[in-house]
């Protein structure tokens, strides 16, 4: 009888366990393969959005610079009541009218014929930000890349912990069962059935922990390809070993050549050296020409007497107090920041590449020490297991042997885990393009 609600107190401990949630998330939902997690963050991702506004944004900072160079029209209206009568108001009558209401309509065309360089700079600095727009946009696709498939590694990760706590219930309770029926035969201590029972409740404790980790990991994972968070889905690939081919050299070399970073840096000493050309532009003269014709009368809508003008203006800045001038140095102080930079994150991206390759072939290393562990730990396990049931073992070493095992396979999982993230890592260090 105690052998009846032992076993169903256990197949209802294992299957509250499971639950529901573990069921929908392995069961239903979509299945989803990295690529195709890509794919969806880029997509929905709201930081795919902002990239792109701001792209756009500085397109239409092009277009306005460029709007610079053409003709303004303006029109305006002037309604004016005073005491003072206007210049074609019959000057005998003057003294009969108290006031005077003058309405005036003037358009003027304006055309600006030189600024010294300032247009023509402010248009090239302009195409530069948006250059640098376009390619911050790729820089947010391959943090992105990077993170999805951090987040879809994790998954596995979890997913893979979870089994490996299921299998430490499942062993615990095998062995319960072993040691409650040598206990029920009287070879036995109560000792070693309590000992068992107290790691089968850590294991189940365990178990709870894994698969809420593995919840939680499915729902990062779908916040970041802008899914539903409760969404159901289920990873179609596994964690995996396939060697690495570039050597560390061909890894920096790559990654200075087509990190995004490395060409915003470029653009950002353009950007700079294009502010002290359109700083030094105010000591230079300013030449525009101006069009009009004006229309005025004392009565609504003002359009009786009728002016035309053409004007030609010529500024130029004699003295301003040093304000041209300080302008420029702030433009000097500006390129040298840039040109430091610019080296700044040549010796970064040289660093994290080098440094994802190294963290890569430690965990390359690390898979292949872990793999063997497993192996020895399973067999020490089935000894252990072998030698208690012949009486010649005891159950700590059983107990010791299946925690020894859950740790081998738990190491064994994290190195795969951090050698794939560390390829993905290796990838965006190197500037991957993301189509």
């Amino acid at each position: 009888m105690k052998r009846v609600r032992y076993c169903l107190t256990a197949l209802a401990m294992l299957l509250l366990l499971a639950g529901p949630s573990a069921w929908a998330m392995e069961n239903t939902g979509r299945e989803l393969t990295l690529s195709e997690s890509i794919e969806l963050a880029l997509k929905n991702n709201p930081s795919i959005k902002i990239a792109e506004g701001q792209k756009e944004k500085a397109a239409w900072t092009v277009k306005q610079a460029q709007a610079a160079q053409g003709v303004s029209i303006d029109y305006t209206y002037q309604q004016t009541r005073t005491d003072a009568p206007p210049s074609w108001v019959n000057q005998s009558a003057v003294w009969q009218v108290p006031y005077y209401n003058h309405f005036s309509n003037q358009i003027s065309a304006t055309l600006s014929l030189y600024t010294g360089g300032k247009v023509e700079n402010t248009i090239a600095q302009a195409k530069k930000s948006s250059q640098i727009a376009v390619l911050s946009e790729s820089q947010t696709k391959q943090q992105l890349k990077l993170d999805t498939t951090r987040a879809y590694f994790n998954v596995l990760q979890s997913l893979n912990l979870r089994d490996i706590a299921r299998q430490s219930v499942d062993d615990f309770a095998a062995h319960l069962k072993n040691v409650q029926n040598q206990f029920d035969a009287g070879t036995v201590a109560k000792v070693d059935v309590l000992q068992t029972k107290v790691q089968w409740a850590n294991a189940q404790d365990s178990l709870i922990k894994a698969q809420n980790n593995y919840d939680v990991a499915v729902f990062n994972l779908n916040t970041i390809m802008g899914l539903p968070l409760y969404e159901s889905i289920r990873t179609k690939e596994s964690l995996e070993y396939q060697p690495y081919p570039l050597t560390i050299e061909e890894c920096v070399d790559t990654a200075l050549t087509k990190r995004p970073e490395m060409a915003e840096a470029q653009l950002s000493l353009g950007v700079a050296q294009d502010q002290i050309k359109i700083a030094k532009g105010d000591k230079l003269p300013s030449v525009a020409l101006t069009a009009s014709s004006s229309w005025q009368d004392t009565a609504s809508p003002g359009w009786n007497y009728n002016t035309k003008s053409i004007t030609l203006l010529a500024k130029y800045n004699i003295f301003d107090s040093g304000q041209t001038e300080s302008k420029i140095k702030q433009a000097d102080a500006a390129l040298t920041i840039a040109g430091q930079q610019a080296q700044q994150t040549r010796d970064s991206i040289s660093l994290e590449a080098s440094s994802a390759y190294l963290t890569l072939k430690e965990a390359e290393k690390r898979i292949e020490t872990n793999k063997v562990a497993v192996e020895h730990a399973e067999l020490d396990f089935s000894l252990a297991q072998e030698r208690y049931q012949a009486g010649v073992g005891t159950n700590l070493d059983v107990i010791d042997s299946e925690l020894a095992l859950a740790k081998a396979r738990t190491n064994y999982t994290q190195a795969l885990y951090d050698y794939n993230t560390g390829k993905a890592q290796v990838e965006h260090a190197m500037g991957v393009t993301v189509n």
